[in-house]
């Protein structure tokens, strides 16, 4: 073969996060990973990289090993290069750089033990980047990544810059960075092979020498909505590979490792905090999304507009965490459980055993699919979050047996960074977490048996696509589109279902409403507030003993103008599953009824399944958790899944009406726009009239029952443990 004018680098990325279910993970194997490696195993000439994420591999291990051989036999053959990352593929700007350095070091043993060969090259998950990242992913062995070519755009350069790699540097530490096609991206594999071969025969008459990188998701030939059909069905993929041996007189197919060890970078560069160009833009704020998408469109037709939007960016991806308040909550958790590894890893007397099982759950509790929202669920599916808290539930309850010792049975202290107190009540059963300066909610509450969290909610609120759900757009059926570029409708009547939360989805919310409201009206978001109580600050302080803690909150605030005072104590036992809550309203007119409501949720219960249900206190049923509930004179409910083995019973002492009723999200996915069931509203309230001193007094219990689940947590945590060794 005669000199190559052009080199191409092919890498694919294949990925499942932590908590995927194992029927949609096997439909990716039969559907992506399996065809596309029968297919390119008939092409020897053409060699690819292949990052495996770290879940994805472990799932592989037990479920398809002899995938895996097949792949090391191609690595031997040099015809496959084995792409590290970070093992439970974090994104790597959100969590300690220990972590991330060690999360490094450790997929990459992993790798190489598996496959028998040296991994020098790494993913960054999505492709968030920031400078000090360089150093990190030196110090942990690596030697060149990609990244998209929108990063090396950012920081200046243009299209002619774009056709090699750079070295970068931070500390002394220096790294060799490709700049991955977004061109690329787009027509692999949606367009005709023709219209690559011609983009890539231009580049190598204007830039005889280059090397350009594609690198995308493995899912996207097969696991993507209509492209098993498209790839392989119809044929895309075999005439893409044959198109590229018939090129090969000009056009060499050839792995980063190669490239790296035959030429030298086209120069230094340093690039700037960037995604990759979509989700830079999906991390603004959905008011400047919408106006971005809208200026966008209408300069698309303008002739200054490819001058112009070269130096265009979007948002900065750590401000997902503003954007979904969620994922700063589960950040803020996860954070919380490194210190505490931290600052045990050097002590004598910890178990370095159990140490070490809690920082595996550690690390697959940063797995990011949930930390963020695009064009995939991400944060609004409920099994991802989950599987995130039950790692740093179960990382917890490790770190606990390695110490010996109780975390601080409570404790107040800032632990979602806000610079106000959040308070932590814990005993060896549940952990309760209160934000006094936000309503002096409980917003997470977590059952440790069974690595829970009965407030993993997510807020109904509006999307840039939503006005996509109100016009009902649809895509023609006749092309298979990006996955960007897909509107489709997983169920009807999405419009009518676009309703927002005002206030967060949290318990121990405090209400005051119209005599006459309705609970159609609290359901559609129509119910005037009368006070300002739901996300006012309330003064804390927490009582404590060895037998029980306590925390106390208290707000002197208005109903309809008039000064009311709540104070609410929540107390925990030191051996006890019930958290015993106390409210006292003080400031009540004596001559008048309000209307008074305490908000609750619960989380991670499949509302549409029979054996999720409401019970009374007799144990007979009174419907599907998907139920919307009217109860008069109700002292009681139980929320019951016998799937999770799982009892929340929710009692007062008064009399009260109690509603009920599933919130439901409307969000986007890469198979559509669909609704997404994420928790449960359960609201008892009362019409309260102040005694004699303007006072009114209601006790209330939360008893949660795990039933066969304690015990089978220890099996549980085994399991995970040999799962992941």
């Amino acid at each position: 073969m005669s000199e190559p004018h052009i080199r191409l680098c092919l890498l694919l990325h294949n990925h499942q996060p932590v908590g995927n279910f194992d029927d949609v993970i096997e439909d990716a194997y039969q559907d992506s990973y399996k065809p596309f490696l029968d297919m390119l195993e008939e092409y020897p000439s053409i060699p690819i990289g292949l990052h495996t994420s770290g879940p994805l591999l472990i799932w592989l291990e037990q479920h398809h090993p002899e995938y895996l051989d097949r792949i090391k036999q191609r690595v031997s053959e040099e015809r496959i290069e084995i792409i590290g990352g970070a093992l439970y593929e974090p994104i790597l700007t959100m969590i300690p750089a220990r972590d991330r350095r060690e999360q490094i070091r450790r997929f990459s043993k992993r790798l190489e033990e598996r496959f028998d060969t040296s991994v020098r090259g790494m993913w960054v998950p999505e492709r968030v980047w920031e400078a000090s990242l360089v150093s990190d992913l030196a110090r942990a062995g690596i030697k060149y990544t990609v990244l998209d070519d929108f990063h090396f755009r950012c920081a200046g350069l243009a299209h002619d810059g774009l056709q090699g790699d750079y070295v970068s540097e931070d500390q002394g530490h220096t790294l060799r960075i490709f700049p991955g096609s977004e061109q690329l991206r787009y027509t692999i594999p949606f367009k005709e092979p023709a219209q690559t071969i011609q983009y890539l025969q231009e580049i190598a008459t204007a830039r005889p020498g280059s090397t350009i990188v594609f690198a995308d998701d493995g899912e996207k030939f097969g696991t993507w909505p209509d492209t098993k059909e498209h790839v392989y069905d119809n044929g895309w993929l075999r005439e893409f590979l044959d198109a590229l041996v018939a090129n090969q007189d000009w056009l060499q197919c050839t792995t980063l490792r190669e490239t790296v060890s035959q030429t030298v970078p086209q120069g230094r560069i340093f690039l700037p905090a960037a995604s990759y160009r979509e989700m830079t833009e999906w991390s603004l704020p959905v008011e400047r999304q919408t106006e971005y998408a809208s200026l966008a469109s209408e300069m698309a037709t303008d002739w200054r507009w490819p001058r112009i939007r070269k130096f265009i960016r979007g948002g900065f991806w750590r401000n997902f965490k503003t954007k979904y308040p969620e994922t700063s909550e589960m950040y803020a958790r996860m954070m919380h459980v490194s210190r505490r590894i931290a600052s045990l890893e050097h002590l004598s007397h910890v178990d370095s055993n159990l140490l070490e099982q809690a920082r595996d759950h550690l690390y697959q509790g940063q797995c990011n699919c949930a930390y963020w929202h695009g064009a995939f669920g991400g944060v609004y599916l409920p099994h991802l979050r989950q599987a995130v808290y039950q790692n740093l539930i179960l990382a917890d309850n490790l770190i606990d047996q390695a110490s010996r010792q109780l975390d601080p049975a409570i404790e107040a202290t800032d632990y979602n960074f806000d610079l106000s107190a959040e308070i932590r009540m814990a005993n060896s059963h549940l952990i309760g977490w209160f934000q006094p300066a936000c309503g002096g909610h409980l917003y997470e509450l977590d059952i440790r048996s069974i690595g829970h969290n009965l407030l993993a909610t997510m807020d109904r609120r509006p999307e840039a696509y939503h006005e996509q759900v109100r016009r009902g757009a649809h895509t023609a059926d006749d092309e298979t589109a990006s996955i960007h570029d897909r509107v489709i409708f997983k169920q009807e009547g999405l419009d009518q279902m676009l309703i927002y939360d005002h206030t967060p989805c949290k318990s121990l919310v405090d209400h005051f409403f119209a005599r006459n409201v309705t609970r159609q009206e609290l359901m559609a978001g129509k119910a005037a507030e009368l006070g300002d109580f739901v996300c006012g600050v309330y003064q804390s302080k927490v009582r404590r003993s060895p037998q029980r803690n306590q925390v106390l909150m208290t707000r002197d605030g208005q109903v309809d103008g008039r000064p009311v005072k709540i104070t609410k104590g929540v107390t925990l036992g030191a051996d006890e599953t019930t958290l015993e809550i106390a409210y006292l309203l003080e400031g009540l007119p004596p001559d008048e009824e309000l209307r008074f409501g305490i908000e609750f949720h619960f989380a991670g219960l499949a509302v549409d399944q029979a054996d999720r249900y409401f019970a009374d206190d007799a144990g007979q049923s009174l419907g599907q958790l998907s139920e919307s509930l009217e109860l008069a004179d109700c002292r009681a409910v139980t929320l019951s899944d016998r799937w999770l083995k799982l009892d929340a019973r929710l009692g007062w002492d008064r009399p009260a009406t109690l509603w009920t009723w599933p919130i439901g999200t409307v969000s986007g996915s890469e198979s559509g726009f669909e609704l997404v069931q994420q928790s449960v509203r359960v609201q008892p309230h009362w019409l309260v009239r102040g005694d004699a001193n303007g006072r009114w007094v209601v006790k209330l219990e939360m008893a949660i029952t795990t039933g066969q689940a304690d015990e089978s947590s220890a099996a549980s945590e085994e399991a995970s443990a040999k799962a992941s060794s």
